[in-house]
């Protein structure tokens, strides 16, 4: 799809597709790690007769900008990045859309944007932060599923990233659940940007400057004396929520007690897809996303 470059308030540049009627009603796609705007692309064909379809390749990916601090890809920052580029397009109200890490910034940019300028949400094996931190301290899956995020954490992986760029730390990371096996369309370009150490070191910042907490493995289970949830709103916007049953990374589980903090909820269970479910089963997320849409246009 074609892309143009956005230049936002903060001077970070963007490239950016933008397609459908410019009239139309605005959905602004995110995607997660370690992909881009392609995580959509199945979605963005589907819906861009009817609505105005927005994907940028995010701070760190492709040919945006990739400062090299980790202070650069603070939630704030990422959150800030989202609504710059609508206020850069002209975009009043969008409804936003994430999967992974772009679903867990899509999350907080419902829960800041809801009632002003996010109408609506849509969310792919994201997990929703208040949710996520709470396994990670109580569930033995999801804290053993998470151990990557600790790896990539490790400053002591820092000189494979240098000679190798992301590949290697991610077969370190995730030994027999290779990503590059799961996205075998897309593998070619996929190890050609993951070889510029300046890419890798640009996503891996993404989990660098997260204030979300890992406990090691054997760690007691159970919530540390003083526990505070991060501090998010409860979500009042329609929002659907669409799970692969089958994510090796983001258990089930994630949806438990979504209800306490999403008002208007829709859960699309999506049996024997893995992580990466818009383009690992596009017809039913295009199914289940026309259901939502249709249902909550104004």
């Amino acid at each position: 799809m074609e892309q143009k470059r956005v230049t936002l308030a903060s001077g970070i540049e963007l490239d950016v597709v933008d397609v459908g009627p410019h009239d139309a009603p605005v959905l602004l796609f995110l995607h997660g790690f370690p992909e881009w705007h392609r995580t959509w692309r199945h979605q963005i064909a589907h819906l861009s007769g009817r609505y105005r379809c927005i994907a940028p390749d995010q701070r760190g990916y492709r040919g945006s900008s990739k400062p090299q601090d980790v202070a650069s890809y603070t939630v704030d920052k990422l959150v800030g990045d989202v609504f710059q580029l609508a206020d850069a397009l002209g975009v009043a109200k969008f409804t936003v859309l994430g999967h992974d890490w772009g679903g867990a910034i899509a999350w907080i940019v419902a829960a800041l944007g809801q009632g002003t300028r996010v109408e609506r949400a849509v969310l792919a094996n994201a997990p929703h932060p208040v949710i996520f931190q709470h396994l990670l301290h109580t569930d033995p899956a999801q804290r053993a599923a998470s151990q990557y995020i600790r790896t990539f954490r490790d400053p002591a992986n820092d000189a494979m990233m240098r000679e190798g760029g992301l590949a290697p730390l991610l077969d370190k990371a995730f030994a027999d659940r290779t990503i590059l096996a799961a996205l075998p369309d897309d593998r070619a370009q996929l190890l050609a940007e993951w070889a510029v150490p300046e890419a890798a070191f640009a996503m891996i910042n993404w989990y660098r400057a997260s204030t979300i907490v890992v406990p090691l493995p054997d760690a007691p289970l159970g919530l540390p004396e003083g526990y505070k949830p991060p501090p998010l709103p409860p979500l009042t916007i329609p929002t659907l929520v669409v799970w692969g049953m089958n994510d090796p990374a983001l258990p089930p589980a994630n949806m438990d007690g979504l209800e306490a903090q999403v008002r208007n909820l829709t859960i699309e269970r999506v049996p024997g897809c893995g992580h990466f479910v818009p383009w690992e089963a596009p017809g039913t997320v295009n199914a289940a996303m026309d259901a939502f849409l249709r249902s909550t246009d104004g």
